[in-house]
């Protein structure tokens, strides 16, 4: 088997730091037309949605610009909260703060209100000095890359007076931290979608606050709506042209159709909040027609950067369970594999979802999004067949395939989707994201399903006859790499012996405790460095590899 890859040396001796935080390489273009925002009469009986953010929320001209933060409210009921629309076009974290913007807002809130706080666009401009050779207008409204405390005294040129410019971190929190103090609850968004396309592939990162907003929230345990990601999937099936008819002017700014587009992902992502405030008693027929979106709650990872190859995992609760932060005690070995990876020269993408199949890994739509995000050069390592014994067709989850490789199809009326639906083998379901892969660019490398702790007569009970027999046999066809891990994992436990074993499962059978998933990650390490013809050739952290060679 012959492979043609990068030379990349891609695993490590131990956990490197992320490339250094990006700045957005095309700022945002100034407007011709900026007009503050309407402050609208508030009906102080009524719990209020507070906007923060800049021109891509702000109310602008209308024709042919417009912010989302204007339609945004035909999607609730005026009868059950108002909407307060406080973004100003122009201003980053920073100066929303310093010019007064965020204390007039936050004087106007009360306990049970909301606060979406939405920035980015700007804060990857001048801090105090356009660069050598720039035509835009000083404005002075960057902020310190990244989450830190870091700080940077200046005399500002605009305002001539001496500022402490801080982090984007640090402002984010500080608006958090004020809202919360109110008796409000803030909600942080990612940044909207710039209309700038590469390779058939829509920017989807805008300079990595994307991941700065999402870490934001995290570490201040605030809700999280994921706008980026919302517009970026719906904007890469639309493809670059449909997507153009809502930037009329610019790369940045939306006109009237674009801003509710944009409005209408906010609303989606609100209504998938799991662990977060209910907006349902406040839509409109409008905000009631928009689908939730169903996935935010998920947490699911996208490379941190873009220019890098990536990794990415796909498969079921083994390799990622629930939101990949180890609920119950149960972890996927997806998410202890990043530590034996050189991160400045690959991303590691874990993807694999809770409770599917490999079919309903595809018929959910979660393969398509992998594929909006792979690119030449990447790699996909598939694990499926825990999940693919169940039903072909019931009301709870209708997750089964057909067994073995071959091309049988059986049409049913999905009762659980109410759709009429072909289901296949599990063997089709492999091949067609091996060629999918492939047909992108990148390197599938197929796994054979992790084994269960169920032991036999001092052994643990092999799968060979079914899907880790089936997994190596579309490998073979297919000409693919194969890690057979149900074995390689089989025989590290009858290593350990039963007693030791026990630890290393959160549950009966089936789910890794994190030590669990720490020794299967470092055999999937090892197996990936024993690839023939792959990248994957460089030390491993040995604290953390505790599976001989």
């Amino acid at each position: 088997m012959k492979i043609k890859l990068t030379s990349l040396s891609i695993l490590s001796a131990g956990v490197l730091a992320l490339a250094a935080t990006l700045r957005a390489e095309t700022p945002a273009p100034d407007l011709k037309v900026n007009p503050p925002a309407t402050e609208n009469a508030l009906n102080p009986a009524l719990p209020t949605i507070f906007v923060a953010g800049d021109s891509t929320a702000a109310k602008n001209n209308g024709h042919p610009i417009q912010g989302w933060g204007v339609p945004f409210a035909e999607y609730f009921d005026a009868t059950k909260v108002n909407i307060a629309n406080r973004a100003r076009g122009g201003r980053s974290s920073r100066t929303f703060i310093t010019e007064g913007l965020w204390a007039k807002l936050l004087a106007e809130v009360k306990p049970g209100d909301f606060v979406l706080i939405q920035f980015g666009h700007n804060d990857a401009g001048a801090i105090n000095a356009e660069p050598p050779g720039s035509n835009r207008p000083l404005r002075a409204r960057g902020s310190l890359p990244g989450l830190g405390d870091q700080t940077e005294a200046i005399d500002n040129v605009l305002t001539h007076q001496p500022e402490v410019v801080h982090t984007f971190g640090w402002y984010m929190r500080k608006m958090i931290a004020d809202t919360k103090a109110k008796g409000a609850t803030p909600i942080v968004l990612s940044p909207t979608v710039r209309n700038i396309w590469a390779n058939g592939k829509v920017e989807r990162d805008l300079g990595d606050y994307r991941r700065l907003a999402h870490d934001i929230a995290e570490q201040a345990g605030v809700p999280f709506v994921d706008v980026t990601r919302i517009l970026a999937d719906e904007y890469q099936a639309m493809g670059p042209e449909k997507m153009a008819a809502n930037f009329p002017r610019d790369h940045t700014h939306t006109n009237t159709s674009g801003a509710d587009f944009t409005a209408a992902a906010v609303v989606a992502g609100l209504k998938g909040l799991h662990d977060g405030p209910t907006f349902a008693d406040f839509l409109s027929a409008k905000g009631r027609a928009v689908a939730a979106d169903t996935i935010g709650w998920l947490n699911l990872p996208e490379p941190a950067d873009p220019k890098l190859p990536t990794l990415f995992l796909i498969g079921d609760s083994t390799v990622r369970n629930g939101r990949g932060d180890g609920a119950g005690g149960q972890w996927g070995w997806g998410d202890e594999l990043a530590p034996f990876v050189n991160l400045a020269k690959i991303n590691v993408v874990n993807r694999a979802i809770g409770g599917l199949s490999s079919r309903t890994f595809l018929t959910q739509g979660h393969w398509d999004r992998v594929l909006n995000l792979l690119k030449p050069g990447d790699f996909v390592v598939m694990q499926f067949g825990h999940n693919d014994n169940g039903p072909l067709n019931d009301n709870s989850r209708a997750r089964g395939t057909i067994k073995g490789t071959g091309g049988e199809t059986q049409a049913i009326d999905n009762l659980l989707t109410h759709r009429h639906e072909i289901v296949h083998s599990y063997g089709w379901y492999l091949r067609h994201y091996i060629q999918a892969a492939r047909a992108h660019g990148a390197v599938p490398i197929v796994c054979t399903p992790i084994p269960r702790k169920q032991w036999h007569d001092g052994k643990i009970k092999r799968n060979q006859a079914g899907y880790g027999g089936w997994a190596q046999e579309i490998a073979r066809e297919e000409n693919v790499p194969c890690i057979d891990l149900g074995e390689l994992i089989a025989e590290r436990y009858e290593q350990m012996g039963g007693a030791k074993v026990e630890p290393l499962f959160a549950d009966g059978h089936t789910h890794t405790s994190l030590e669990g998933a720490r020794i299967n990650a470092a055999i999937v390490a090892h197996a990936l460095v024993d690839l023939p013809a792959t990248p994957f050739k460089s030390d491993l952290n040995a604290s953390r590899t505790d599976t001989p060679r």
